[in-house]
This record gives C-alpha cells, structure tokens and sequence, in this order.
C-alpha cells in the first residue's frame, strides 16, 4: 500500500498492475474506491489538466475532492474486483454507485458433518462447522463446475438433509445415474466420503485427473464432429482451472497481500531491531471533530492478522477541546492502567497513529503507569515513516516489505474503528437532538424517552398511547402532540449529518 497527497501524484510511483486504489478528502473520508488492471494508467486518468475541465460534472467534483490517495497492489484483476467490491461495502463512498447494495460473491460450502455431504453454494461465511472455498466473482461459471462435478463424483443433489429409500423414489439423479445414491446403500457411507475429499482436492487446486478426463472427451468429441459437446468440456476445463488453479485458492484475504503472518512478524522484529518477535501488536487511534465528540480505538493484531475479540474502544471524559495528544494519553492510560490491576498479559509491540507528538504522548501515559519495559512505535501516514523512542531519526522501509504493510494494516484498521464509532456517536447525537426542538420537552422529559425506548428510532414506531402509558410523567394529550411531532419530521438524512459535522467544525 502507497498513499500520498493528491499533489504530490507521480506517475512513475505506482506500479503497471493489477490493484484497487482509494481517495479520501481533506477529513480523511473514503470517497471513492476504483480498481484497474493496469494502477498507473488508470489513477493518472484523474490526475490529467485537461480532466479538470473536460470531464462530467460528476468527475470533476470527484477530481477537486481528492485530497489523498492510496493504493493496493493484488495479483490479478479478479482479485481487484473482490477486494473493491469489500472495500466499497466497508466505507460506502459518496462517489461509488455501483455495489452498493448487498450483494455478496459466491461461496462454496461443504459440511463434513452431514451423513451424506453435498457442494452448496452460499453468499454469507458462517461459524457452522463446515469448509467453505471462495469467494468466486462469475457466479455462472462456478454453477456450471458444480454440476460437473457433482455429476463425475456423483454426489448427492437432494436438499433433504438426512435422504432415505422414501426420498430415493423420486430422485431424478439416480435415475438419470448421476447420483451414487447412498441414501440407499448402492455406495457405502466410507466410500462416498472418499468422493467427497476428492472433489474438495480439487477444490484445493489438485484437478489435474478430472481435467485429464475432461480433455480425453473433448478430442473424442471432437474426432466425432461433435463440436458442441467439445466446447463444452472445453468451457468446462477452462472453469476449473480458472476457479481452481491455485492450491488452496482462498481470496477471503486478498486486501493485504503479503502483509500478514508469521513473516511479516519477523521482519518487523528484524526492521525495528527488538528482542522479541512482536506476535501480539496493539494499535491505538484518535477520532474527533474539534475535540467534539472524541474517541480512541485500540485494535489488536495476533501473527499479523486481526485478532477482533480483543479490540477495545474510549470514549474521551478528560479533554473537551481538540488536543490529539492529552487525548492519546487517556486513551492510554485507561487500557493499560486496567490491564496492569488485573495483570492480564500485555503486548509484544504497541504502536501509535501519528509521529512523533503522538509517540512521546503514549511514552509519557506509560511512564506514569510504570510500565513493563516494551516497544512502541508511532506511524506517520505522510510518507509512512516509523518513530522510535531515543531515536532523532525516523526508520523509512521499502514500501513492499511485509514489516511495513502489516502496520499499514494495523493503522489502518485502528483509524477504521475509531471512526466508526465516532460516526455512529454522532448520529445518535442528531438523532437525539430532534428532540430539543419539541415545545414541552426539557432534559427530564428527555432523558425518560430514551432511556424507555432505547433510542429515537424505537420512538418513532411507538403509538401515541404506547409513549403515554410507558413514560412517567407524560399524558395522553403531550403524547399524542410528540407522535404528531416525530412523524412530520423524517429520520436524519447524510446530507443531515454533513451539515452537523460542518457546524461543529466551525465551517459555514
């Protein structure tokens, strides 16, 4: 990953291959997220005089917002249409309109736990036991591979999950002889699981006998003049290689290429020149608009990946005004002041978003818990630099070491939940603020509505006579003026909480 200021674009800085590259306005917000094959000849698209002026309306008001820009390199341009379509789900940029919905890429899914296991395909990865292969982008050349495959191993088609003689009886498959039919006993239950791991060998890239099959019928399909049914297994072969050529082909992660694992780990301990090889890294992050609002993110990342159960987040209670670095050290001071009382274990790294302010502020809140002896870092975003403490100089690493992308990732994944939670403070803020504008409701009142409904939504949806018998202190007749109230007033709209953050930052 490369990011640097819109200014300071050169082409010769970004590499002629596959990627997704992202921009962000001077707030630091993600407004459009693009991939390309070819990265230096698409991003310097934007970047043209003549695009200025001879662009639409719609990309010359993309081109004068960018303020930064970034990019991630990815082996193919398959895995640059996965990693944009994840990407523009995760930040929803006002410039994207494409995949915006919720539309996820197919999976395959085989639960081993089944009597008889059988390939289904699947949008959503859950925590049931079974193995799932992908996401794959073309889903009509995924579904024509399973049904191959299901035919040459002959397994199970059925949606019952236990099939029985009952369920046999009006099996097409078996009669057609696809299916091996287990369900009753023509194949024993051993050798049907024996199937079942060769498709999923295929699955994990060793395809070359059913490939081999599939070629023989082709030439003989061919010899025969049956040039139909050879573009078929020619179609076919061309699918599984494709789906399938690469052992263990698994595309969940392709965002960070080779900045995870064990080896970034190590590079990292080797880069900074630290004892211990830091598996367990702490990332800490501040989010606020003019000290309005402000929280801190701490994520954790275990062997380079992210390790969510242990990530934690602050709201700032000490500093009201915008001082990135008395925020820092609350933020803390507070985990590891709790973490020291209850003597649960501590990282092997921690690292700040920010130089060297950022840095000496966390060093100071350490020092005043008297801390265990332990790295810390910080990572200036402008030219990626790390700073180490007793060090005048910032450590600069090639851009393409794991060391450096891991933190990339870790930053990145800090400043990703700290403003996560400081947008979904500020819409329940506009939210709730609607309420001050309703003639008879004053901080009492208030705070009996939400604390009985829970939120402003859950509001909206109740009857006047539901806010009148549930609240205390509120009658039939002022229920029935705040239900009025709330229903001529629509939900917030962004454009809403576009214009609160202007306000509160001071801008007209």
């Amino acid at each position: 990953m490369f990011k640097r200021e819109k200014e300071q674009f050169r082409p010769g800085d970004i590499p002629a291959r596959p990627g997704v590259y992202i921009y962000r306005d001077r707030f630091d917000k993600v407004i459009y997220v693009g991939k390309a094959v070819n990265l230096r000849q698409r991003m310097s698209h934007y970047f043209q005089p003549s695009q200025r002026d001879a662009a639409d309306p719609k990309l010359r008001s993309l081109i004068k917002s960018i303020f930064t820009w970034e990019y991630y390199e990815v082996k193919s341009e398959e895995e640059a249409l996965l990693l944009e379509s994840r990407l523009i789900k995760e930040y929803a940029p006002h410039y994207n309109v494409l995949m915006r919905d919720d539309k996820r890429y197919l999976l395959l899914k085989i639960n081993c736990h089944e009597t008889f296991p059988r390939l289904r395909l699947a949008r959503v990865r859950k925590d049931d036991g079974a193995v799932y292969y992908g996401p794959f982008p073309s889903g009509n050349n995924l579904r024509a591979a399973v049904t191959y495959l299901n035919r040459h191993f002959g397994l199970r088609v059925c949606r019952t999950p236990n099939p029985d003689e009952n369920d046999h009886r009006h099996c097409l498959a078996s009669i057609i002889r696809d299916c091996t039919a287990p369900c009753v006993g023509k194949i024993s239950a051993a050798a049907y699981m024996e199937r079942v791991r060769s498709v999923m060998a295929v699955f994990a890239g060793r395809h070359r006998e059913v490939t081999d099959q599939l070629r023989a019928r082709m030439a003989a399909a061919a010899r025969e003049r049956k040039f139909e049914q050879a573009a078929k297994w020619r179609d076919i072969i061309a699918v599984i290689e494709a789906e399938f050529g690469h052992k263990n082909r698994n595309f969940r992660f392709a965002a960070l290429p080779a900045t995870t694992g064990r080896e970034a780990v190590q590079d990292l301990q080797a880069a900074l020149k630290i004892a211990t090889t830091p598996a367990v890294i702490e990332g800490f992050d501040i989010s606020n608009i003019g000290g309005t609002l402000a929280v801190a993110s701490m994520v954790c990342f275990e062997n380079g990946k992210p390790a969510r159960n242990r990530y934690r987040r602050y709201r700032i209670r000490t500093v009201d005004h915008s001082d990135d670095f008395a925020m820092m050290r609350e933020a803390i001071t507070r985990c590891y002041g709790r973490r020291l009382t209850e003597q649960r274990p501590l990282p092997d790294l921690i690292m700040v978003d920010g130089g060297k302010g950022q840095l000496s502020a966390a060093v100071a809140a350490l020092v005043a818990l008297d801390m265990p002896p332990l790295p810390v870092i910080g990572l200036a975003k402008k030219n990626e630099e790390i700073f180490v403490p007793g060090r005048s100089e910032p450590v600069v690493l090639d851009r393409s070491r794991p060391a450096l992308r891991v933190l990339q990732a870790l930053r990145d994944e800090a400043h990703r939940f700290a403003i996560t939670y400081h947008r979904s403070l500020r819409s329940r803020r506009l939210q709730e603020s609607l309420l001050d504008e309703m003639p008879g409701i004053g901080p009492a009142r208030k705070k009996a509505l939400l604390q009985t409904f829970g939120s402003l939504r859950e509001l909206r949806k109740a009857t006047a006579a539901e806010i009148a018998a549930r609240v205390p202190g509120i009658g039939p007749a002022f229920a029935a003026e705040l239900h009025a109230f709330l229903q001529k007033r629509p939900p917030q709209t962004a454009a809403t909480e576009d214009h609160e953050k202007n306000r509160l930052s001071g801008k007209k």
